[in-house]
């Protein structure tokens, strides 16, 4: 069975199926991503330390930010997964690329974390 496209909306109802197609990815995510639910917890617990210990605006943004870049590019790797995934279950070269690019992606946020608060908090 062919499902055919949905019409697409304008206006404030655009921005409304937008707002919940959006809420439902990261329900999703939080559901049933392993990484991800990871991700939340270093955000829950690190996220009120970064906005306590940034000794100005700029400072206090830049922790808090860098975390909120992690969860972004972990959801966008998710979604190269899922593409990939629904592509095909054999093994292809290219496929096996685009994960590890996604998953390179996600490595270099988290290694911008840790410079960015080492940075702020011991330089």
């Amino acid at each position: 069975m062919k499902m055919s496209l949905p019409e697409r909306k304008t206006g404030i109802s655009r921005v409304i199926a937008a707002t919940r197609d959006s809420l439902r990815g990261l329900s999703l995510a939080a559901r049933t991503e392993e990484a991800f639910k990871q991700e939340c917890l270093l955000f829950v617990l690190l996220a009120p330390l970064g906005a306590w210990l940034g000794e100005t605006e700029i400072e206090k943004i830049l922790l808090v930010g860098v975390l909120v870049i992690v969860l972004i590019v972990e959801l966008l790797n998710t979604a190269v997964e899922a593409v990939v995934d629904r592509v095909g279950a054999e093994f292809n070269e290219l496929s096996r690329q685009a994960k590890d690019l996604g998953s390179a992606a996600v490595f270099l946020s988290l290694v911008y974390v840790i410079f960015t608060w080492l940075a702020i908090l011991i330089f």
